[in-house]
């Protein structure tokens, strides 16, 4: 897909160790903020629901914030901006899929997701259904899907801290990752969902602005004309109207290219209705009410964001160009912050250093609250589904179940890291988009099935998380993301490829959710017609508690 290179000096020499340390300083003012925040809420965690939910206690707004904080991720900021710097026109495939998920979110999932679960997915899914086959298909495919999606966060990381440092080589990138998975690790354990609910507010709110402030000087440059500025893009790219066509990234005439991208679409359309990190926070709210009022709220919030993440990746490709945004990282995950320094002043000046430090920081706000959020919502699907109702058949204590949220926490982060030295390659908003496909293959199927489905029953529940997380996650693996050589689909090779750089792929697409999610969907329902278990009457009382919130926690 795209890979990372070295990344070259942009500072200028003699300014170089005063600009450095300004950033340094930055970081550290913002991550002394969060672990202020944690510890703080660690004060006022003490029981499973304050650890797993806040404590029920977030408003509408307040949650709503916190899903675009938790939403808006690394892939957002650095990788979409950078997917519009290098293939122009095609990079509004992954803006618009990532806002349109939402309808399906709001539409069938939110509300009916809060009145009947307490935790996490898996709770709605064992209503009606034997508890333990159910619970650990769960929590394998929502660690599955989180670890995907933290591989994309912490990538982001080491390429933007690689930038703002100017360090040359990959260890600094490696550092990075491996400074990031520790501070996630110290949220999660400490400060649980309220620490870490607050800290993804924080960084929402820096994020806007951060954002607000880069288009609007964008657009100024242009005389806020939103023409004047795609046209400018299309000349700096090199590739003249090309640019602002279909086809840069995904080939208008190659088959296997726009089967690729309606894969794409499909997964991230789907996707965030079964994106563990994004349903448990439907739990935090005190009803379903403020549930759908909170998703509206960050539907409003992430559309404004995505429109102007168009403006910034545009803006990087006429103001910086897309050849320099290339060479700095051939991701363009760095698109957003060199777009930043250009518009303070340029490489070497006071400002542009200034303003390439905050937006920096800001991005790498938005990458240590995702990252935690993740986390949290994989630590609490093994603790709360596989280690008390699966391992301990429900008798474990809430204040065991807490400890071993903790524990789960710290080897899923060292796991993250170490996934995320060898991924460091990937363009980030490409990562997320499979961990989409992967929700949308394991998690989808089996909710909606569960909330809409009479007859649906454990067997196929368990087939359809089964079915759809080992198809995806094996697409994957026989893609070229694995395997680099010389194809017909890929005629230059993959030089970064995870495995090999000359075994051609047997899988020619890159993103799987045109074959695993229908196969997900599939196995789901053959699993229930195959099986002579009933649960009518369960159905019906959850039928019930989803649309009344009767007997909701």
């Amino acid at each position: 897909m795209t890979g990372v290179l070295a990344a070259p000096q942009l500072l200028a020499a003699p300014a170089e160790n005063e600009h450095r340390t300004f950033s340094l300083i930055l970081f550290a003012v913002f991550v002394a903020l969060t672990l202020w925040i944690t510890i703080w809420a660690s004060r006022q965690t003490r029981t499973a629901a304050d650890f797993y939910a806040g404590g029920r206690q977030f408003s509408a707004v307040q949650n709503g914030l916190a899903i675009g904080g938790d939403y808006m991720s690394a892939a957002s900021f650095l990788g979409i901006a950078g997917m519009f710097a290098l293939s122009g026109y095609d990079g509004f495939l992954y803006s618009i899929g990532f806002l349109v998920a939402w309808l399906v979110a709001l539409l069938l999932v939110a509300e009916m997701l809060r009145n009947s679960g307490r935790f996490t997915m898996a709770d709605v899914l064992a209503f009606r259904m034997r508890q333990r086959p159910v619970r650990a298909a769960a929590g394998i495919s929502t660690i599955v899907v989180s670890i995907f999606y933290l591989l994309a966060q912490m990538v982001g990381a080491g390429a933007l801290v690689a930038l703002l440092l100017g360090a040359e080589g990959e260890a600094a990138k490696i550092w990075t990752i491996v400074v990031v998975g520790a501070l996630m690790i110290f949220y999660v354990t400490v400060g649980g969902m309220k620490g870490t609910t607050w800290v993804q507010i924080v960084k929402a709110v820096l994020l806007m602005t951060g954002a607000a402030v880069m288009t609007v000087w964008i657009l100024a440059k242009y005389g806020f004309n939103l023409s004047s500025l795609l046209g400018a893009a299309a000349d700096a790219s090199g590739k003249g109207d090309a640019f602002l066509e279909p086809g840069l990234k995904y080939g208008a005439t190659d088959l296997w290219s726009k089967l690729d991208l309606l894969s794409l679409g499909l997964a991230l359309v789907l996707g965030t209705a079964g994106l563990p990190h994004i349903l448990i926070r439907f739990y935090t709210v005190p009803n379903s009410k403020a549930a759908r009022a909170s998703v509206n709220w960050a539907i409003g919030i992430i559309g404004v964001f995505y429109l102007m993440t168009l403006v910034i990746g545009f803006g990087a490709a006429a103001l910086v160009g897309s050849k320099a945004v290339a060479a700095q990282d051939k991701g363009g995950n760095t698109a957003a912050v060199q777009v930043a320094e250009h518009l303070g002043g340029g490489p070497g000046s006071t400002g542009g250093a200034i303003f390439l430090a905050v937006i920096a920081a800001v991005a790498f706000a938005t990458i240590l609250a995702v990252v935690a959020g993740l986390t949290l919502a994989s630590s609490s699907s093994f603790a709360h589904d596989l280690f008390a109702n699966v391992f301990k058949r429900g008798q474990a204590s809430e204040r065991d179940e807490v400890r071993m949220a903790r524990i789960a926490a710290l080897v899923i982060g060292a796991v993250a890291i170490v996934l995320s030295i060898f991924a460091r390659g990937l363009n980030v908003a490409f990562l997320v988009a499979l961990a989409f496909a992967v929700a949308a293959s394991a998690n989808l199927p089996t909710l909606l099935f569960s909330l809409f489905w009479k007859r649906f029953n454990t067997a196929g529940a368990v087939a359809g998380i089964y079915g759809g997380l080992v198809s995806a996650v094996a697409l994957v693996m026989c893609s070229s993301i694995a395997w680099g050589g010389k194809s017909d689909t890929l005629p230059k090779g993959n030089p970064d490829a995870l495995f090999s750089e000359t075994i051609v792929a047997p899988f020619p697409m890159q993103n799987p959710g045109l074959i695993s999610i229908p196969l997900g969907f599939l196995c789901a329902y053959l699993g229930t017609v195959l099986s002579k278990e009933r649960t009518d009457d369960k159905y019906a009382e959850l039928e019930v508690r989803a649309l009344t919130g009767k007997g909701a926690h």
